[in-house]
């Protein structure tokens, strides 16, 4: 159990699961397709460790940022050189090119993985035609290159509906802890110890259906019924104006507050399956759309990239979720691997969404664009993302220096 184990062991574990998740969807949709994966690695770089089973080395990396699985592709060699490790040996396909292999291990190949039995990079043997991504179908190479960002989302669905099925609905309930001294909710007599049961007429039962009630009103008045040593209490409560840090996107806005503070406790109610699947699967909408929101805000302007955070500050968001208990923990990986999910759909070449529409562009092309093209369109989508690791890790040490 991941909540077992000691919360600085939690960023291992929480961003291992959704990279290894991830990279295991495209290791099976190649698999299904017949592609040739001779790699599947946990981080990049060189190799640390790991077992050679059947066609394939699975292993550990030294660089512990995400993770890739090497299949049989004339785009190889140069991806090969950015993995990194000691087994970058070209793969040859049989009856495509006319290079004889030497049946001696190449020096750059590590000796425990050499196999004279094997297919390159392990082995003398060159790569059947019929096995290199290229000369697979449309639809095969699309849902290669889909697989990953659909096991991220089917994660995020899976432990979204079992974390409602353990733990139920949990919420806030509407009590109120206290009130702040001259604010709206204290001039109209509301005190603490107080349940909040409707506004507006809407039954309230969670905190956070207090919030969606009384953050729109910026102008005007509500009716708060408030139940009371058994007795119910109608308080008729002007919000007043703040302005305030929206929690995910980090863009400003106006919202209605009435000074209450709520009482800290959390209540569960059970669900059946069924329900927790629903549920499960409007969590992973809201997520979904929120993210959304983020990315499109990035775009416009609206949310500055100084809210993005990086490897650093998923690791202290870990510790902090074990630190909270298991429920908080599996929401942080459902949450994040929604993240990585849609960030994959980007159209940056080097990443799931960009390589998608180049494989749709060369089908509406008629032909493969030429190795220079593809090249180029490489090394931009790898500029993008290092430019954005710089970025993120900026922002993740500024976090950590500058309070």
């Amino acid at each position: 159990m991941l909540s077992s184990l000691s919360p600085y062991i939690a960023p291992l574990l929480v961003f291992g699961l959704v990279v290894f998740v991830h990279e295991l969807g495209h290791f099976l949709a190649a698999k299904l397709t017949g592609v040739y994966a001779p790699v599947f690695s946990l981080g990049w770089g060189r190799r640390l460790f790991g077992v050679r089973h059947g066609e394939t080395d699975y292993r550990v990396s030294m660089i512990p940022l995400g993770g890739y699985v090497r299949m049989a592709s004339r785009e190889d060699e140069s991806m090969a050189g950015i993995e990194g490790g000691s087994d970058r040996g070209t793969l040859e396909a049989s009856g495509e090119r006319t290079t004889e292999r030497a049946a001696e291990r190449p020096p750059d190949v590590s000796p425990a993985l050499w196999d004279a039995e094997s297919m390159a990079p392990f082995g003398p043997k060159s790569v059947p035609a019929d096995r290199w991504v290229e000369n697979k179908s449309t639809s095969a190479r699309v849902l290669i290159l889909s697989a990953g960002v659909i096991m991220n989302i089917l994660l995020t669905l899976v432990v979204s509906s079992s974390i409602y099925y353990r733990y139920g609905h949990s919420f806030v309930p509407a009590v109120v802890d206290s009130v702040i001294v001259g604010a709206p909710a204290a001039q109209a007599g509301v005190a603490g110890g107080d349940r909040i049961v409707a506004i507006n007429g809407n039954p309230i039962r969670a905190w956070d259906q207090v919030l969606d009630q009384v953050a729109p009103v910026t102008s005007g008045s509500i009716t708060v019924e408030i139940e009371r040593a058994g007795t119910r209490l109608t308080k008729v409560i002007t919000p007043q104006m703040a302005v305030v840090n929206d929690p995910v996107s980090g863009v400003k806005k106006t919202v209605g507050r009435i000074g209450i503070q709520v009482r800290d406790s959390v209540a569960h109610e059970p669900v059946g399956l069924l329900d927790a699947m629903s549920s499960g699967g409007q969590a992973t909408w809201r997520m979904a759309a929120s993210v959304g929101s983020v990315l499109s805000g990035l775009f416009s302007g609206e949310v500055s990239a100084k809210n993005l955070g990086g490897p650093i500050q998923i690791a202290r968001t870990s510790v902090q979720a074990a630190k909270s208990g298991p429920e908080t923990l599996w929401s942080l990986i459902a949450f994040l691997s929604l993240n990585i999910a849609i960030l994959n759909l980007v159209p940056i070449p080097v990443l799931d969404g960009g390589q998608i529409l180049m494989v749709l562009a060369e089908r509406l092309k008629g032909s493969a664009f030429s190795g220079r093209t593809r090249e180029a369109f490489a090394r931009v989508g790898v500029l993008a993302v290092l430019a954005l690791i710089v970025l993120v890790t900026f922002n993740d040490l500024r976090s950590l220096f500058v309070k």
